[in-house]
């Protein structure tokens, strides 16, 4: 059973990069954490907007509570255990979390050109931007 029973981290499905990064997250997660592409998820039930989704990656705590970014990515190694938990909690202390975030937007910006990346990896831009 997963460690936060009932979590899920959500991911752009469309996206190559974050397929591969979400299957290894499916590997490290234990039995009953869901991993699950943001087209497939049922976003209202989370109160999440799909454009948030596509923006970044997602970790819906059984709480309810969602996070996103960095701290979607410390919750899933917080989740997946040892050694993983250690690196998850280093990542929601300042000033590592603000490196993790500062990151996590540089990686996020330019999936496309990462490796597996392709045309369906660009983040789109904000609706405020033509």
């Amino acid at each position: 059973m997963c460690v936060v029973h009932g979590s899920t981290l959500v991911f752009d499905g469309d996206c190559a990069f974050c397929t591969r990064a979400a299957a290894r997250a499916r590997r490290m997660l234990p039995e009953g954490c869901r991993v699950v592409a943001w087209q497939m998820a049922d976003l209202p039930a989370i109160r999440v907007t799909s454009a948030r989704a596509q923006r970044e990656v997602l970790w819906v705590a059984p709480s309810g509570r969602v996070s996103g970014g960095a701290r979607a990515v410390a919750g899933v190694l917080r989740a997946s255990g040892r050694p993983w938990s250690w690196l998850g909690l280093a990542l929601m202390v300042p000033p590592i979390s603000w490196t993790a975030q500062a990151v996590y937007r540089v990686v996020a910006a330019n999936r496309v050109r990462l490796p597996g990346g392709t045309a369906a990896c660009a983040v789109p831009p904000p609706d405020d931007q033509p």
